[in-house]
């Protein structure tokens, strides 16, 4: 980003806030009070498109506070709901009066609903569950009202409880039946046979003898009591200041997804992902009422290295080395994450919802992020004598403090010298998942394949927009040149992918449309705000303070870019998007920048058809089309039978479907990828880099690649 312009604004901010709360006296307020009135004036002040504060802005608090804490609705009854409501339109008014009240009343009495759920859920468990009675549960939260009575509210958890032990009721007969056929290894040697209907268990959780029907719902039940019983030890152990960081956050994300407070605690961690420094399991979660849904898998993560989850799979349950795992349906996201992060080199265990429905255990040693694997790497594309370059940009990164030290733009520079050295004939740049970073180096990598001439727009709340101009006239690569993209490539990636599509300088190919991220963000340490303060650590707020726009006018919020050619994926109907986000800013456009198209020899437009027709006729592209359609039903089905015999039937059919769709993985484009010499070179001086490349498919693989690949050859060709 233009670091001066946004420094300034924020020097200028905390400036005026600074003056504004230096002659204000804080001495009888608490803490919570002077965190609520410094983010409101943050906000009104410094955010890009700031909200007014009034009585729908309030009634919008009022609803996603309690839909935060309670997205199961499986603590407060409706009578809670209809006392919280005579502040429903007052929320807006205790936020200019720095009041509490409507908070202080909600957490009261969701510390005693939460007391009264104890009691509950142990007295439930303490009777088996008829699998054979006919009933199912909605797990569409959102359309279910609260319970009417303490007596709807115990049926309710009933249902949930069951829901949540059917599945191991499941696994636990289905380990114990005798023809259960289980890999297992004895005495170092592996013993392989057909795959086992288990799925996510482990040869030692096996029972010495087989379980009958009513001992599997007794264990099921007694598993299910210990995750509870262990998930409300957690509970108890949060304090008021971790609730009403998440009413702050409401308040918060109101304006906008990415504007976000940060506690004290938060903001070291904030720190430390911003310097590439990420333990844990590698991966970003959101919220969902059935688990967390990973929404970015960080390159050189454990996620990333071991292959096995996807963006869409939803974490359910978490277990640490040799101990039962905890269902973390129904917790927050910032408690689940709790448990899914941990120190680097141990093992978490999870219990995994994939995209297409089935559940799957999956086990992963902790980790820190290995930063060379998140940096530029290319290799030749061979078929027959014709040779093209790939290169892999998992992030636009940069070294901030020293810009020399290494970024993306220099790293890609050199990639493309050294694929021209090896003849390649024509470019793939692969941006998918590429979540964006560093603007100065998408202006700096647009320069490698135009002229000269303007890349991007970026304008703050007022003020005249900023054009930010390749000046090079160097060209680094004249050749054909195709950008892959996906329903993940956002921010930073949207901004180059739309340049060269605007100049008409590549072919942009992959999904329907990229995440649609047109934003740019600061984050403001609160401490610099308040010249003394006795509450201590006040942490800080990640505000968006400007907004990306194409060279051509439009912006890149919500829409993303458009894909030349589009290939369907399975996210193809799956919500991933910054369209699905909560309250995100809207889409617009301003007066386009003075630039002319690319004057290259590729006939653009009629590349363009080419491909498209190929497509249509494509039997593989329609497979994967019918494949995302699949997906989308089956995330679409909310209503779960909670009869053993349909729940069986259901889970018979999904398997049969998703193995159906497993043949997508079988096809070959017939193109051959091979490192460049200095790699291999490196190879044999390295044994860890070498094994790192045999096992690192992630980068090269013919399933994750082929099908666009294909695309890209004959599109290059």
């Amino acid at each position: 980003m233009k670091r001066n312009l946004a420094y300034a604004l924020v020097v200028m901010l905390i400036a005026v806030a600074s003056c504004s709360f230096t002659n204000k006296s804080f001495e009888n307020d608490d803490k919570d009070k002077l965190l609520l009135d410094l983010i409101t004036y943050v906000l009104e002040k410094g955010h890009y498109e700031p909200k007014d504060i009034n009585d729908d802005f309030s009634v919008n608090v009022f609803e996603d506070f309690i839909d935060i804490i309670d997205p199961t609705k499986r603590y407060f009854l409706d009578s809670d709901i209809k006392e919280f409501e005579q502040y429903k339109y007052q929320i807006d008014d205790q936020i200019k009066n720095t009041d509490i009240t409507f908070f202080n009343l909600v957490h009261e009495r969701l510390v005693e609903r939460m007391g009264d759920a104890k009691a509950i859920y142990k007295e439930v468990l303490q009777k088996p569950f008829d699998y054979a009675l006919n009933e199912s549960i909605d797990i569409d939260y959102d359309k279910v009202p609260f319970a009417s009575s303490k007596e709807d509210l115990k049926e309710r958890w009933r249902k949930q409880l069951k829901y949540a032990t059917l599945g191991n009721y499941d696994s636990k007969l289905t380990l114990a039946k005798p023809d259960s056929k289980i890999s297992v290894a004895v005495e170092g040697e592996e013993i392989k046979i057909e795959e086992s209907e288990v799925e996510g268990l482990q040869a030692d959780e096996m029972p010495e003898e087989p379980l009958t029907p009513e001992e599997a719902e007794k264990e099921a039940r007694e598993y299910t009591e210990k995750t509870l019983d262990e998930f409300f030890d957690f509970v108890d152990d949060l304090q008021r200041k971790d609730w009403f960081e998440q009413y702050i956050n409401t308040i918060v994300d109101e304006f906008d997804p990415h504007t976000f407070y940060f506690g004290p605690e938060d903001k070291e961690k904030f720190d430390m992902n911003m310097s590439g420094k990420f333990e844990g399991i590698g991966a970003r979660l959101t919220k969902k009422a059935d688990g967390a849904r990973i929404v970015e898998i960080i390159s050189g993560g454990p996620v990333w290295r071991d292959q096995r989850l996807e963006v869409g799979d939803e974490i359910i349950k978490v277990g640490q080395k040799g101990e039962e795992p905890i269902d973390i349906v129904g917790m927050r996201l910032d408690d689940a994450i709790k448990f899914i992060k941990g120190p680097e080199g141990t093992v978490v265990n999870l219990t995994v919802r994939k995209v297409d429905g089935s559940i799957e255990r999956i086990s992963l040693t902790r980790d820190v992020v290995e930063l060379e694997e998140s940096y530029a790497k290319s290799a030749n594309i061979i078929k027959g004598d014709q040779k093209f370059g790939l290169i892999n940009l998992p992030k636009f990164y940069v070294d901030f403090e020293d810009y020399s030290e290494r970024n993306c733009a220099t790293d890609v520079a050199k990639e493309i010298e050294r694929l021209k050295q090896a003849g390649a004939e024509g470019l793939i740049l692969d941006l998918r998942d590429n979540g964006g970073g560093s603007l100065k180096t998408v202006v700096e990598m647009a320069g490698l394949f135009i002229k000269d001439g303007p890349v991007v727009q970026v304008r703050s709340n007022g003020q005249k927009k900023d054009v930010y101009d390749d000046k090079d006239e160097r060209i680094q690569w004249d050749g054909p040149l195709v950008i892959l993209v996906n329903e993940l490539s956002a921010s930073a990636s949207e901004i180059l992918a739309a340049a060269m599509q605007d100049y008409k300088r590549a072919i942009v190919i992959g999904s329907k449309q990229t995440f649609g991220k047109g934003t740019v963000q600061n984050v403001i340490p609160l401490d610099n705000i308040v010249r003394s303060n006795e509450h201590g650590d006040l942490g800080a707020i990640k505000l968006t303070t400007q907004k990306f726009y194409r060279i051509n006018g439009g912006s890149t919020q919500l829409e993303g870019v458009k894909s030349d050619v589009v290939v369907p994926d399975r996210y193809s109907y799956i919500d991933l998007g910054e369209r699905d986000q909560e309250n995100p800013l809207k889409w617009d456009e301003i007066e386009p920048a003075n630039y002319e198209p690319w004057d290259g020899y590729i006939d653009y437009e009629q590349t363009i058809a080419n491909s498209k027709k190929r497509m249509a006729t494509n039997a593989q592209i329609k497979l994967i089309e019918e494949n995302a359609q699949w997906l989308k039903q089956e995330q679409d089905e909310t209503e779960i039978s909670l009869n053993y015999e349909v729940y069986k039937n259901e889970d018979k059919k999904d398997k049969e479907k998703s193995k159906y769709f497993k043949t997508l993985s079988d096809y070959d484009s017939k193109l051959t990828f091979r490192s460049l010499k200095y790699e291999e070179a490196l190879f044999t001086k390295d044994s860890v880099l070498r094994k790192k490349e045999i096992d690192g498919t992630k980068i090269w693989p013919k399933t994750f690649m082929s099908r666009r690949l294909s695309t890209c050859y004959k599109t290059l060709k």
